[in-house]
C-alpha cells in the first residue's frame, strides 16, 4: 500500500539493553516512532534515535493501562501516516505479549511488519542463577504458563496435570497474585508441596533479585503480599540446584 508505514515487533529482551540483538538496535535508531511496553522503558529506549515520538503503552497488573484496542488502532495510526513504526515488547513478544491482536489489526489494516524475536526472561533468569532449563534424564521438558487470565483471575483451564509434573521445569509467568491459587491445585494434583520453588523479580535489570522456597513456602508467603516487581516463578528438580551443582 503506497505511502503506508511499516512495523517492526521488537522483542527487547527482559531488560538489560546489553541483550538486545543486533537487528533490535538497528530498528530501533531508525524508527520514527517508538510505541513501548512498561518493562522496556528506561535504558532500552536510550537507542531509539533523537526526534522520534517515544509512547508508552504497557499494561501492568494492578495499574491503570490502557486497553489493547486503544494500542492497536494507535499503532495503526501512525503506521497510516506513512512512518516507520518499533512496537517494542518486553522480553519476546510471542509468549504472553498480546502480540496476535496487534498483528492481526495490521493485517486487517493492509500494514506491512516484521517480527524481531527477542531473549525471554526464563532464558535470562536461568542464566543468572547459572542454571539450565533443561537436564538430560531429570528434566526433559520446560513448560511456559500464564498465571492470570484477561480477568486477573488464575486462569479455568490449565492443564494440571501438566503442570504438577515434578520432573519437568515450569515457568509461571505474571503468577505472584494467583500462585497460592495455583499451589493449593497443583498440591492436589500430587505434586510435592515441598517441590523446589524460585522467585526471579526485575529480571534483567539492575533491582534483579531471586529467592529459594519450596511451593507450599512461597505460596504461604505471596498470600501475605506480592510487592510491586515484575516476577517470574521457576519449580520442580532443576529449581533446587546451585548453579554449580
Amino acid at each position: 500500500m503506497s505511502g503506508t508505514g511499516f512495523v517492526s515487533f521488537v522483542g527487547s529482551g527482559p531488560g538489560d539493553p546489553e541483550l538486545l540483538t543486533l537487528k533490535a538496535a538497528d530498528r530501533l535508531k531508525r524508527a520514527d516512532a517508538v510505541l513501548y511496553d512498561d518493562l522496556s522503558s528506561g535504558p532500552i529506549l536510550s537507542y531509539a534515535r533523537t526526534g522520534a515520538d517515544l509512547v508508552g503503552v504497557g499494561k501492568r497488573a494492578g495499574r491503570p493501562s490502557p486497553r489493547q484496542h486503544h494500542v492497536s488502532r494507535l499503532l495503526v495510526d501512525y503506521a497510516r501516516g506513512g512512518q516507520r513504526i518499533v512496537r517494542l515488547k518486553s522480553g519476546d513478544g510471542g509468549l504472553f505479549g498480546r502480540l496476535e491482536e496487534e498483528l492481526i489489526a495490521l493485517r486487517e489494516a493492509g500494514i506491512g511488519f516484521e517480527i524481531i524475536p527477542g531473549i525471554a526472561s526464563p532464558f535470562a533468569a536461568a542464566a543468572d542463577l547459572g542454571i539450565p532449563l533443561t537436564r538430560r534424564l531429570t528434566a526433559r521438558r520446560v513448560q511456559f504458563v500464564t498465571g492470570h487470565d484477561a480477568g486477573g483471575q488464575l486462569p479455568d483451564d490449565l492443564n494440571l496435570d501438566a503442570l504438577a509434573d515434578p520432573r519437568a521445569c515450569t515457568v509461571v509467568f505474571m503468577g505472584k497474585r494467583t500462585f497460592p491459587a495455583l499451589a493449593a491445585a497443583l498440591i492436589a494434583r500430587g505434586l510435592s508441596p515441598d517441590t523446589p520453588t524460585i522467585l526471579a523479580e526485575s529480571v534483567g535489570t539492575p533491582e534483579a533479585a531471586s529467592r529459594r522456597s519450596t511451593v507450599a513456602a512461597l505460596a504461604a508467603d505471596l498470600s501475605t503480599g506480592i510487592g510491586t516487581k515484575p516476577a517470574l516463578i521457576l519449580y520442580g528438580s532443576l529449581a533446587g540446584q546451585d548453579g554449580d551443582d
